[in-house]
């Protein structure tokens, strides 16, 4: 609708009212134009109200590192990183047997528990997944003497070469401590599971690959060498570990032999997972995938990263077809 004020005037035309001067001219035939999209003040969103989510996603996948984001966006054939409300998500659809998995990943701010937990209330906030991935690397516990046998320190145990791959459904977070007189350290070690239907997953997967899964290298001059893929236990605490005589690896092992390698955020994953299961609406399924890039020693460097970055996001793809 429109209506014309007619020109034949002069002085000050006010179409909004005595007191208001919108929609106001002046001068010599003067006129005014009011149309349905101007008669109304525009209405603008709250910076404060939370968004939509931008369509749910099936898979929410969470990395650390930017070599881990680029291992995963080559992996799985994800689009760059865009800016959503000042984070950055890489979407996609990624194809497999049993269907088309939608997913988005995004990377945390920084390394650690604390981190982790804010990444995966942002993919909930804005995607809702049914199902989140941690993936990256990880330190390997292959090679840790066990304390008070002689001669433990030179077989590796599964999972503890670089490039090998761990699919964990069980945590042990080892951060969770009291100090006694001396600067004793008593640890009291938290163990969660992930949701049966995805333990469940998991077990079909390596029963049809086998176990351990073996696969090719995925990075240049890798290519010809096989990696195995294990489902094993990780420890989970706020140390970067680089000894292999450390405290926190005796302790890891007499608390379970079979804990395989080391993070410091699977911990934080499990944590969110139990605390957001209170809330009324779907609670994600969870699994972590690490690739191991070092032993966790006096050895360890970035030397393996792109390795294992790569090698543990082929896992997930190949985990796909069974999550879904």
């Amino acid at each position: 609708m429109s209506f014309h004020q007619s020109p034949n005037n002069s002085g000050i035309v006010n179409m909004g009212g005595t007191n208001s001067f919108t929609n106001t001219t002046f001068g010599d035939q003067a006129k005014t134009i009011v149309t349905s999209d101007s008669a109304q003040p525009s209405q603008t969103q709250s910076p404060l109200a939370p968004s939509e989510p931008d369509g749910r996603k099936d898979i929410g996948i969470v990395t650390i590192l930017p070599v881990e984001t680029r291992a995963v966006i080559d992996e799985l054939g994800l689009d760059r990183p865009r800016k959503r409300e000042g984070l950055f998500f890489s979407t996609g659809k990624v194809p497999t047997d049993s269907g088309t998995a939608n997913v988005v990943a995004t990377q945390t701010l920084g390394p650690g528990q604390r981190s982790v937990m804010s990444a995966l209330d942002h993919l909930r906030h804005h995607f809702s997944p049914r199902l989140w991935v941690l993936v990256g690397i990880g330190g390997g516990l292959g090679n840790t003497p066990t304390p008070g046998v002689e001669g433990t320190g030179t077989a590796p145990t599964p999972g503890g070469r670089i490039g090998d791959v761990i699919v964990s459904t069980r945590i042990v977070y080892y951060d969770a401590r009291k100090i006694t007189a001396a600067d004793r350290v008593q640890r009291r070690g938290e163990e969660r599971q992930a949701p049966a239907r995805v333990v469940h997953a998991v077990n079909t997967y390596f029963t049809d690959q086998g176990e351990p899964a073996v696969f090719r290298g995925r990075v240049d001059g890798h290519h010809k060498r096989s990696f195995e893929v294990h489902h094993g236990l990780i420890g989970s605490g706020e140390a970067v570990i680089a000894h292999q005589d450390s405290e926190v690896r005796h302790w890891l092992k007499h608390y379970n032999d079979k804990i395989m390698a080391v993070d410091m955020e699977s911990g934080g994953l499990s944590q969110f997972w139990q605390e957001n299961s209170v809330r009324g609406d779907h609670n994600p399924d969870w699994v972590v995938v690490r690739g191991i890039s070092d032993g966790a020693d006096a050895q360890k460097n970035d030397d393996a990263h792109e390795l294992a970055a790569h090698n543990a996001a082929h896992v997930v793809r190949e985990l796909f077809p069974y999550l879904l």
